[in-house]
């Protein structure tokens, strides 16, 4: 299984020869100026040499290559899962729209043929959206018994829905000034998505304390359950902001975090990061479910910057 996930990831590659090969064939044909950039309605608005609109078209596919290389590389080095494949697909569906744009621009440039961007602006959303969703549903574990609710916690990165702003407005400005439907579609699609993220970000991860265990939630969605009899240990400990926010981690390991402080879970399943701004609440939170102290471990806040720098 891993040998055959490394060579998906080197059959990637092609994708740099494929573009190479698209300039070389028609290049004493190209004008000596490509327009070289569109705007939403598919108008040039933007040009370069066709020396330099070639090297920028390799260029944006080599660098794509090496952050997809690089990414897929760190998940090969855990347990190949279901996570890992959809990431290879979606990192082939971008690389074959990009050589795709590529041949479009290049095809304009050649006999006028006009650019058609919909099924990009509406294929990669929803590619992004169906990753999404199984990395959420990936690795939650099963549900709890319902029982009595102990305590519930909110750690919510309100602050963080700021950034999220110019990816709300850029698209409904895009969608108010071009003129086609075609186009305007996937620009509300993106705002909508965008409203949904600023949604999960604004009202934060729930941590609900149940007799049987613990269950992170965000807008009603189970992201993790981690059974009372899982828990071997826990302690406050610092989040290097090197290691980002919001829901991270590979394999059995995940963070919900949207500050510097968090509270450590090591468990028979994997280890969880629970984000707050006091890491006190949820440790006595805990200790209800747990009804044993002795599972406490010592709070160690620079034990983690080693374990960042390892990992």
């Amino acid at each position: 299984m891993r040998r055959s996930f490394q060579l998906a990831i080197a059959l990637l590659w092609l994708a740099l020869p494929v573009v190479a090969y698209q300039y070389w064939r028609v290049w004493n044909q190209l004008p000596a100026r490509m327009a070289s950039h569109f705007n939403a309605a598919g108008q040039p608005n933007g040009w370069m040499s066709r020396e330099v609109s070639a090297e920028f078209g390799i260029c944006v596919i080599a660098l794509l290559l090496a952050v997809f290389t690089l990414i897929l590389w760190m998940m090969s080095r855990s347990q190949i899962e279901k996570v890992a494949w959809m990431f290879l697909g979606f990192s082939g569906v971008i690389l074959s729209l990009v050589a795709v744009l590529n041949q479009q621009v290049i095809a304009y440039n050649l006999n006028g043929t006009p650019l058609h961007i919909e099924p990009f602006l509406i294929t990669i959303p929803a590619v992004a959206i169906t990753l999404s969703l199984v990395f959420l549903a990936s690795k939650r574990g099963h549900p709890l018994p319902q029982s009595e609710v102990l305590a519930e916690e909110i750690h919510s990165g309100r602050l963080w829905t700021l950034a999220f702003v110019p990816a709300l407005l850029m698209p409904l400005m895009t969608a108010r000034a071009v003129p086609n439907n075609a186009t305007r579609l996937p620009m509300i699609l993106v705002s909508i998505i965008t409203l949904a993220l600023m949604a999960m970000v604004w009202t934060g991860f729930h941590y609900c304390f149940l007799q049987h265990g613990l269950e992170v939630r965000i807008l009603g969605f189970r992201l993790r359950s981690i059974p009372r009899q899982q828990i071997l240990s826990y302690a406050a400990e610092s989040w290097s902001p090197l290691r980002g926010y919001g829901i991270r981690g590979l394999g059995n390991n995940r963070a919900f975090v949207w500050g510097n402080k968090v509270v450590h879970i090591r468990t028979t399943n994997g280890e969880v990061y629970l984000g707050h701004t006091d890491p006190d609440r949820i440790i006595r939170d805990l200790d209800r479910v747990t009804k044993n102290n002795t599972m406490r471990s010592e709070p160690d806040f620079g034990k983690f910057a080693d374990q960042s720098a390892k990992s």
